[in-house]
């Protein structure tokens, strides 16, 4: 199961609710890539692929593909706001290292 925080909830709320066409909600994806090996991404959508896992949190749904499921198998997404940016952070038990922007794991 992956969690997202009251936090990271209102951050995506308020991306759907500033968006320019009507969203399903948020699609959280993991990629070969980024500095450690696999890249997290994410991005609203508005197409619903019937073989995602789909969670729900007071009305926030999350979309995941069948392929990123399990490394993202008990990930906490928090939304933080910092001096140095603000933006989304992942909690990842499945990773056994990552990058130091927090966006890239291995």
């Amino acid at each position: 199961m992956i969690n997202l925080t009251d936090s990271a909830l209102n951050a995506v709320r308020n991306a759907i609710s500033t968006a320019n066409k009507p969203v399903d909600g948020l699609r959280i994806m993991v990629e070969a890539g980024g500095c450690a090996g696999y890249k997290y991404m994410l991005g609203l959508v508005d197409v619903v692929d019937p073989d995602d896992t789909v969670i729900e949190r007071d009305g926030v749904r999350v979309f995941v593909d069948n392929k990123s499921h399990d490394y993202l198998a008990g990930t906490t997404i928090d939304f933080v706001i910092a001096l140095e940016g603000s933006g989304f952070t992942f909690e990842n038990p499945n990773a056994k290292n990552s990058c130091s922007c927090g966006k890239s794991f291995g």
